[in-house]
């Protein structure tokens, strides 16, 4: 399993972003659709984001297949990868 130690509130609301967006983060990788490093970015910009209560807020009240927050920094890359 590929996961952030140093970043894991980060990983955790990227990685929760993705699901609800149809995407596997880790599959992603192992199957060559995004880089360790494209993945690393994502974390590193989602902890960079001060809107974290507010992604925590969201995660908590969406189902699958709904369209990320347009507040998330990542929204273009992770719905890239989307089905």
């Amino acid at each position: 399993m590929i996961g952030y130690a140093e970043a894991p509130r980060a990983w955790w609301l990227t990685r929760g972003m993705a699901r609800v967006s149809g995407v596997n983060l880790p599959q992603a990788v192992v199957e060559g659709w995004l880089t360790r490093s494209e993945l690393s970015d994502l974390v590193e910009r989602c902890g960079s984001c001060g809107k974290g209560a507010d992604c925590e807020s969201w995660l908590a009240q969406s189902g699958p297949a709904r369209a990320m927050p347009g507040f998330c920094p990542n929204k273009a890359g992770i719905e890239a990868l989307g089905p």
